[in-house]
């Protein structure tokens, strides 16, 4: 827009702030992509804080004292509703579906919380070569598209993630076994985790994670398929990089927020730094960890 079409001066300030922002889309990505990561870091939080208040003080995990102590705000129906299906290991009431459908929400907004702030440099990419674009007259796809397909991927992932929860809970709670069923699969998941951090196939991804420039300016289309197409690439290639650090929840407790924070700000560090040293060390820990709990729940 050039002109008279630029100038807002006529607006009142609303407008002008409306204005700005249809004419600047990286400001409604920051804006959009900012919100979903605080509702799903508060969402998990208070779910976080429903779950220590509803385990004795005997079995409480890491940081519970400071969550109980936390102000409990009052929170609709279907959000404690949802909130007792992620905390429960069985159905109780509710069909197997309605559980699932729960569980699958609760890893898709830890999918969010942790691994979308590790997309912003993709996101940021693609957000310089459409400005560049824009600055050409060429036509520019919202690059809310592109977060879009990453997000479809790791929402699939949240699935299986979910299908992996109950699995778990039905072959321990038949038996009375929770316990050291739970504390096997832990050290399983800590096992796979810490191997996956060897590999080959992890490298290759984490590569791809490190350097999306090349990958976005050489499929740079306005086609908005296409570009939600390249987002699911994206989310394809940041799986493959952080799936196995996602099992590490199972160790943990699946709704430690504490480890969900580290386990976030350990994948962005991860995918800014270019030595291997803290992947290759993050593995180690990993797997001694592992070899310990399986000797523990022995």
């Amino acid at each position: 827009m050039t002109g008279q079409q630029d100038d807002f001066s006529h607006l009142d300030r609303a407008g002008r702030a409306m204005a700005n922002i249809a004419r600047s889309p990286r400001v409604t990505v920051n804006i959009v992509i900012g919100a979903c990561i605080l509702l799903a870091w508060l969402s998990l939080a208070a779910i976080a804080i429903r779950g220590a208040e509803g385990r004795g003080a005997g079995l409480g995990a890491p940081g519970d004292t400071m969550l109980r102590n936390l102000p409990q705000l009052p929170l609709p129906d279907f959000l404690e509703r949802f909130f007792t299906l992620c905390l429960s290991p069985a159905p109780l009431d509710a069909s197997v579906g309605l559980l699932a459908g729960a569980l699958v929400l609760m890893w898709f907004l830890m999918a969010i919380a942790t691994m979308l702030p590790s997309a912003a440099p993709m996101i940021r990419t693609y957000c310089e070569i459409a400005d560049t674009a824009r600055i050409k007259g060429e036509p520019v796809v919202l690059p809310l598209v592109l977060v879009a397909g990453y997000l479809s991927v790791w929402l699939a992932a949240s699935v299986m993630f979910a299908a992996l929860t109950l699995a778990a809970h039905a072959s321990a709670a038949p038996r009375g076994m929770l316990d050291p069923v739970i504390g096997i699969a832990g050290a399983l998941a800590l096992l796979i985790a810490g191997l996956y951090q060897f590999s080959g196939l992890k490298e290759a991804c984490l590569k791809k994670c490190k350097n999306p420039f090349s990958i976005l300016f050489a499929n740079w289309s306005a086609r908005p398929a296409h570009i939600f197409r390249l987002g699911v690439a994206q989310g394809i290639w940041c799986l493959g990089c952080c799936w196995a650090l996602m099992l590490v929840m199972f160790a943990v407790g699946v709704m430690n927020v504490f480890w969900m924070a580290l386990i976030g700000l350990f994948t962005l560090i991860e995918k800014q730094t270019a030595s291997r040293v803290p992947t290759r060390l993050a593995g180690a820990i990993l797997l001694v960890w592992a070899a310990a709990l399986l000797v523990v729940s022995a």
